[in-house]
């Protein structure tokens, strides 16, 4: 009867080791390095030409033109010419323009701590501040937008909106 004991007290502890800890998917606050969310770029999708002689000799070390060009991109993004590259605008230049304003080198700790205070005052749930849990999405639940209703408000506006389904398609 005791080595039963012992196989069940073993699994007992187990099964309850595995319960501590916060999940990672509601986990909020970055405790390491992490992934640099600016650091993955999918590629281009593929297109065939319509004639393989366009095609480019390959060069080693060069260009793909299933590659990301977010210079370029950018660019296109601020008015300039789509697919001029660099034209006129380097990316000094570029830096140099977007932050000719000023710059707040801590401006992820300042958001880090204007966040929490603004949980903290507007977390009303005296359970969860008890044990802890997260109050992310309660906190900010009234600043959310309403994605349905401001589709509407652009289509009555008359303003496309050529990425979200067509009226009736629910």
């Amino acid at each position: 009867m005791r080595p039963i004991l012992r196989i069940v007290a073993v699994v007992a502890l187990a099964g309850l080791a595995g319960c501590g800890g916060t999940p990672d998917l509601v986990r909020l606050s970055k405790d390491g390095p992490g992934p640099d969310e600016f650091g993955i770029l999918p590629n281009k999708p593929l297109a065939q030409p319509t004639n393989l002689a366009e095609l480019p000799a390959p060069t080693p070390g060069g260009a793909n033109r299933g590659d990301q060009t977010p210079l370029s991109d950018a660019v296109a993004a601020l008015g300039g010419r789509p697919g001029g590259a660099t034209a006129g605008v380097q990316g000094p230049q570029l830096i140099a323009r977007a932050s000719r304003f000023g710059v707040d080198r801590g401006i992820r700790t300042t958001l880090a701590q204007e966040d929490l205070a603004f949980r903290q005052r507007n977390d009303r749930r005296p359970l969860e501040r008890l044990f802890g849990t997260n109050v992310y999405f309660g906190a900010y639940e009234r600043l959310s937008l309403d994605q349905y209703a401001e589709l509407e408000r652009l289509r009555r506006r008359g303003i496309r909106t050529p990425a979200a389904p067509p009226p009736g398609a629910d």
